[in-house]
């Protein structure tokens, strides 16, 4: 099940997603991967969950992250939870690009419980990406 936070700079986006990341690594029984662009999240997010900044790693585009959370998926069957912090940044601002990927990962981890955020104005969301809102 793939569920996207989307609103404005400012809204909370990065807060929930910590929350919801820290309630998954209490509750799973398996894996809890988040994945970040930058390392500014180091001291917010558990020990528990395993933290991935895309920068480290040359992620920088929608086609480079969806094969790097593949290969996540493929190493790591115990995964449970995938969170992946300014995935619209991370895909470079690329909006038909981000719904694309949007699309390929939800195919990709239909047994996952996946939370991307995206930092743009709710009502500028096209309809393909509305029903994960």
């Amino acid at each position: 099940m793939v569920k996207l936070i989307v609103g404005v700079r400012g809204t909370g986006k990065t807060k929930t997603l910590i929350s919801m990341v820290n309630e998954a690594a209490e509750k799973s029984k398996g894996s809890v991967i988040c994945i970040e662009k930058g390392n500014k999240l180091n001291f917010d997010i558990t020990h528990k969950a395993r933290l991935v900044d895309a920068d480290a790693y040359a992620i920088n585009d929608a086609q480079a992250l969806y094969g790097f959370v593949a290969g996540i998926v493929a190493s790591d069957h115990d995964i449970t939870d995938l969170f992946i912090d300014s995935t619209l940044k991370i895909c470079q601002g690329d909006v038909p690009a981000f719904e694309k990927f949007v699309e390929e990962i939800t195919a990709l981890t239909p047994d996952l419980n996946v939370v991307l955020t995206a930092s743009m104005p709710v009502e500028d969301c096209s309809d393909a990406l509305k029903k994960y809102i």
